[in-house]
């Protein structure tokens, strides 16, 4: 009877460790369903956030067809097109960088004392075919045009105006008379335009962990409100885009000088973006995606996550060193000896090999 006992003793005593291992394994499974859910539901409500963040224009709808021609045709993307190859046909998208100035928060960051937005910063980046190579070659904004007529999306359209800053065509008509300005001066059908804010880039910056630069002189401008000797910087988000908006404090006071910084920021970001492997690191990814897309307006052809994710993966064989960064040829022009006029037969030829 006693040895009947002990038996049932032990047997209860195993049946007890197996009931609460079981409870235990239910509730481990149970606690890693609830991340795996919460997780997922994170990653979705991420993607939800990014892929709104971006705002979009159809240039394609405003422009119609009269525009060059398209050196490559460039197919709207289907269903299957994340199971496409990556195209790899040369491209040409006209970057600009605006700069509302106005705003607490753009004041923190050097702003001027003035609203509305501008366009400090016109890029056009042509892409070889292959897309291991690339020339972005920079447009002055001071820079004396002819601006076509412009749609505006109230109705109705700008008139022509003759001997008129090429900036002035972001600020009439904003991205849609930016890049019809730049094909009627340049015959290069622009395939893409992508409008990144200068608050947007300083946060681009910082969540890179700042970008490396060499300065050849001495840069003392209180109106950028950035003061650095000659020699190597590492620059956060606000000095980066302080050395961007700079141009009072070096060389002639022109944005000749500016386009040189700028053009070397783009350098630095190329190789910052090359060195940091941000899917090792999902929050800063993340923070550096947030960043880019809270600041971006694109076409319709960019205005989506995969498209964007499809752009960079075709890009993934260029490198900084690989950039070439060159201005339009100018000079100064002589109605105004402020502004510049296209150089030519220099510029003609410039544009003519990005076609």
């Amino acid at each position: 009877m006693g040895q009947h006992e002990e038996q049932h003793g032990e047997q209860g005593d195993v049946g007890g460790a197996v009931g609460r291992r079981s409870r235990a394994l239910k509730i481990v499974g149970l606690t890693l369903t609830g991340t795996l859910v919460l997780g997922a539901a994170a990653v979705g409500w991420a993607y939800w956030h990014l892929n709104h963040n971006i705002t979009s224009v159809d240039i394609n709808s405003a422009l119609g067809d009269d525009r060059p021609a398209r050196a490559v045709a460039n197919p709207s993307p289907s269903a299957s097109a994340a199971a496409a190859p990556l195209p790899t046909g040369s491209l040409n998208i006209l970057v600009l960088g605006s700069d509302s100035r106005s705003g607490k928060a753009d004041e923190e960051l050097g702003g001027g004392d003035s609203s509305g937005a501008r366009s400090d910063t016109a890029m056009v980046v042509h892409i070889d075919a292959g897309r291991t190579r690339a020339t972005v070659v920079s447009i002055p904004r001071d820079t004396l045009v002819t601006r076509p007529s412009c749609p505006l999306a109230s109705g109705g359209s700008t008139a022509v105006a003759y001997g008129a800053m090429f900036n002035s065509a972001y600020e009439v008509g904003g991205p849609v008379c930016a890049v019809k300005t730049v094909e009627s001066i340049t015959n290069v059908r622009m395939d893409h335009c992508i409008e990144i804010d200068f608050s947007g880039f300083a946060q681009l910056v910082d969540a890179l962990g700042g970008v490396d630069v060499t300065t050849a002189q001495d840069i003392d401008d209180d109106m950028s409100h950035l003061h650095l000797k000659a020699g190597a910087h590492h620059l956060d988000g606000k000095r980066a885009l302080a050395l961007a908006r700079t141009r009072h404090g070096i060389g002639d006071g022109s944005d000749l000088g500016r386009i040189g910084l700028q053009q070397q920021l783009v350098k630095a970001l190329s190789a910052r973006l090359a060195a940091t492997n941000l899917l090792t690191d999902p929050a800063r990814l993340y923070r550096a995606a947030d960043a880019v897309t809270a600041g971006l307006t694109t076409d319709t052809g960019l205005d989506s996550l995969p498209e964007l994710t499809r752009l960079g993966q075709s890009l993934k064989g260029l490198t900084a060193d690989h950039v070439k960064t060159v201005m339009m040829p100018v000079v100064t022009a002589p109605s105004d000896p402020n502004r510049v006029i296209a150089k030519e037969p220099a510029a003609s030829e410039l544009w003519a090999s990005l076609r």
